[in-house]
């Protein structure tokens, strides 16, 4: 029966990782963007097709609930092998679902701005400075996310690669890739304008996260059962 729960968690863990890929990527797609700055443009927006966004923030949402749902799948999967580094892997990625969704929440509040900057004929200078201020928290918030993301795939990779569970291939990606998610963000948090790091650290967690997910969902029962 324990094997039983840990073979489901591992392949619940590998779809929820592509889930989260496509249904982010779906968010981000429809206008829910990380990095925006111009908020005259993102309130005219909201006017034009107000729908759109809010179907960007539900989508995003749902991606951020599937992050606490993968931290705990994660544990209870990996926690045999190393109960602390699990432990610290889970609470980070739970941090940064908790994170995620608050930053989510306080968009909504774009939906009345937006309103208002429509019916206003003078004033707008107010609504606007408003919106700067939400982006930039959005944006912030974003990156700690990101920053308790990282954390958490390094507990695990910390985990795989001295177990290995996983491929030693993809065990060391995943490492590599938080660490360099880590300096880029912290980087990216001191300098704005610096984000060669960033991105690198970036595009290869998503490598990782793509990967393994792919592994976890097709390839680990046998894997598992085997070690």
């Amino acid at each position: 029966m324990k094997m039983i729960s840990q073979t489901l968690a591992l392949r619940l863990c590998g779809a929820l990782y592509l889930f989260i890929l496509i249904t982010n990527a779906a968010g981000v797609a429809l206008g829910n963007k990380a990095d925006e700055v111009d908020s005259e443009a993102k309130l005219l927006s909201i006017n034009e097709n107000p729908d759109k966004f809010r179907y960007s923030l539900i989508i995003s949402l749902v991606s951020h609930v599937g992050i606490l749902l993968i931290s705990g799948l994660l544990y209870v999967a990996f926690s045999p092998f190393n109960r602390t580094m699990a432990l610290i892997g889970t609470l980070f990625r739970l941090g940064e679902g908790f994170v995620m969704i608050n930053n989510e929440f306080q968009l909504f509040s774009l939906f009345g701005i937006a309103k208002n900057y429509l019916l206003q004929s003078s004033d707008k200078k107010g609504l606007i400075e408003m919106v700067d201020l939400l982006l930039q928290a959005k944006s912030t918030g974003f990156l700690v996310g990101l920053f308790l993301l990282a954390v958490g795939a390094l507990a695990y990779g910390v985990l795989f690669v001295s177990n290995g569970v996983i491929p030693m291939r993809l065990a060391w990606l995943g490492l590599a890739a938080s660490v360099l998610s880590i300096v880029g963000i912290l980087i990216r948090l001191r300098a704005p304008s610096s984000s060669i790091v960033y991105a690198i650290g970036l595009l290869s967690m998503m490598i990782f996260e793509l990967s393994f997910g792919g592994w976890l969902l097709f390839y680990s029962s046998k894997a598992i059962t085997d070690f």
